[in-house]
């Protein structure tokens, strides 16, 4: 079977890809190598996939319809996995547009080809950020989501509903899956987990937004990676599924773990919370037990301490 994997260089993508090659899938990767952040590290994600002669690599970009043609026709694609994106809350607030661009109309390009081609089963990568804000959970699928805070949100709330139209419209069927703050090693540079660890590694202070109250779910991304897999093997006409820890864990917290993982006191200096942050993210994972028999096993204690090692060898 092969499997398209759009952003498929990135952080959660070249772990998918990997996991799918050792399953035996065949593997087309398509990611832009953007300048988001330094494009190495992408290509050192996936400098063992191109060791598989299950894998094949196309740099390109999703806005280009051409460049998706040409791969559909090149390729007898099965199913695809669908996690290229802008990512990243805060820079969407500077950037609407570049986003929704990438975001939104490159979803719409890749199920207008998936249509062309007649390839009728996709998994799309959404975010727990479609939740909002909310002041408890768990948050479950059912929930409104009527209330996004950032433009990144609202992009991947499009997408969903995008992935709905072409589901009912042309019998496509569609699994989103709502990630909740994934972590480990290869992590992008702008995420909170992985500047906290390089700061604290270079005796310089970190910045913590806000009283160190907000929560986060956070999910190792091999547990993710599995997640996603499970999903692929499945096929469901419509689903959304939450793929998160099902356990919180408060900011201060995280610094402590992160402190005991590298040894060493961290200092702190506290700024006003971001727009567009929310002050908790907390997955109902019910769904994806019961629909996937999937459910995290990393334990954050750990998952920090393999980060940190990670860090340490770059």
């Amino acid at each position: 079977m092969k499997v398209l994997v759009t952003g498929g260089a990135g952080f959660i993508g070249s772990y998918t890809c990997e996991l799918l090659l050792k399953k035996d899938y065949e593997v087309v990767c398509l990611d832009n190598f953007n300048d988001f952040y330094n494009p190495e590290q992408k290509e050192k994600n996936i400098e063992e996939c191109l060791k598989n002669e299950n894998f094949k690599l196309y740099r390109a970009d999703l806005r280009n319809k051409e460049i998706l043609d040409k791969i559909f026709r090149e390729n007898e694609i099965d199913k695809i996995i669908h996690l290229g994106a802008m990512a990243g809350i805060s820079a969407s607030l500077d950037k609407p547009e570049l986003y929704f661009e990438i975001n939104v109309i490159g979803t719409l390009n890749l199920l207008e080809t998936m249509k062309k081609f007649g390839v009728k089963h996709l998994i799309f990568g959404s975010s727990s950020s479609i939740y909002g804000e909310r002041e408890k959970g768990p948050f479950s699928e059912e929930d409104n989501v009527d209330k996004p805070i950032s433009p990144y949100a609202s992009s991947k709330k499009a997408c969903e509903e995008l992935c709905y139209c072409y589901h009912h419209l042309y019998g496509i069927k569609v699994t989103c899956l709502r990630l909740f703050t994934v972590y480990g090693p290869r992590q992008r540079p702008d995420l909170a987990i992985m500047k906290f660890i390089k700061l604290a590694l270079e005796d310089k202070p970190i910045q913590l937004y806000g009283d160190g109250s907000t929560m986060r779910d956070y999910t190792y991304v091999e547990d993710i990676a599995e997640g996603i897999l499970k999903a692929l093997e499945k096929e469901f006409d419509y689903e959304i599924i939450n793929l998160g820890n099902n356990n919180p864990v408060k900011l201060s917290m995280l610094i402590d773990i992160i402190e005991k993982g590298i040894g060493k006191k961290i200092k702190r200096e506290f700024k006003p919370l971001q727009k567009g942050d929310v002050s908790i993210t907390f997955a109902n994972i019910s769904k994806a037990k019961k629909l996937l028999k999937w459910q995290p096993k990393m334990p954050i204690e750990k998952g920090i301490r393999k980060e940190i090692e990670w860090v340490k060898t770059k």
